[in-house]
């Protein structure tokens, strides 16, 4: 069984993690979003990231500190100072849920919205 969470990662990590995912979909968090150019493993590009992997894939994520998980989509809590200014660019205001990030982004990606089926 497989499980959505939202991080906040380099390009570079997540490139070292893709081979475990079931399906992933990311933005660039640092004003491009271009995926054009071909994937460097040392790239320290900032991303938001949405991954659907089991659960094995996501405890991996979450003892890597280049990871930074969100809180769940229908969480009341905050993200972090630290998630808040990296999204910030994205018109994700001060104060904002994991939910109000996901609706920002999903300007940029439409599949990076929160979906329950």
């Amino acid at each position: 069984m497989t499980g959505k969470r939202y991080y906040l990662t380099t390009l570079g990590a997540w490139q070292r993690h893709a081979h475990r995912f079931a399906n992933s979909h990311w933005v660039a968090v640092g004003g491009s979003s271009s995926t054009a150019a071909p994937l460097n493993p040392g790239d320290a590009t900032p991303i938001a990231v949405l991954v659907e992997a089991d659960e094995g894939a996501h405890l991996a994520l979450e003892d890597d500190t280049a990871f930074e998980p969100l809180p769940h989509p229908l969480s009341p809590r905050p993200l972090s100072a630290s998630a808040q200014a990296a999204l910030a660019l994205h018109g994700v205001p001060a104060g904002a849920t994991a939910f109000d990030a996901s609706e920002a982004l999903a300007r940029l990606h439409p599949l990076l919205k929160y979906r329950v089926f």
